[in-house]
């Protein structure tokens, strides 16, 4: 199993063209192999006093902190389609325009599950 998270933060007002975008998204990464995708939106997200998500994202006021992973089988698996989405396969019916969000300031990784319970 592999795992991409992100953190990033989306303008309040934004929030349905987001949902939109990750839709698209999340299909697309369906589409390609992913096991699982989950998008979440900004509940109750406390102020830190060193750190804390609206600080990772140098979120402004009147944004969200929106967070998720996509589960894949494997590493090989998410490079296939990493590569994929580099070349703009599967694309060709993106809603396009703007992206809801500043694309600058997504944070994201790959991870191995250390460990894994439930579901």
């Amino acid at each position: 199993m592999y795992v991409m998270v992100a953190a990033l933060s989306v303008p309040e007002a934004n929030k349905a063209a987001y949902v939109e975008a990750a839709e698209f998204m999340a299909q697309w990464s369906m589409d390609h192999g992913a096991v699982e995708v989950m998008e979440a939106w900004e509940f109750d997200v406390p102020e830190g006093k060193q750190t804390d998500f609206r600080k990772a994202v140098n979120a402004p006021e009147g944004e969200k902190i929106v967070t998720g992973w996509v589960i894949w089988p494997d590493k090989a698996t998410f490079d296939k389609a990493h590569e994929a989405m580099m070349k703009g396969e599967g694309f060709e019916d993106h809603p396009g325009g703007e992206p809801p969000f500043d694309g600058s300031r997504i944070i994201f990784g790959g991870f191995e599950p250390l460990l894994t319970k439930g579901r």
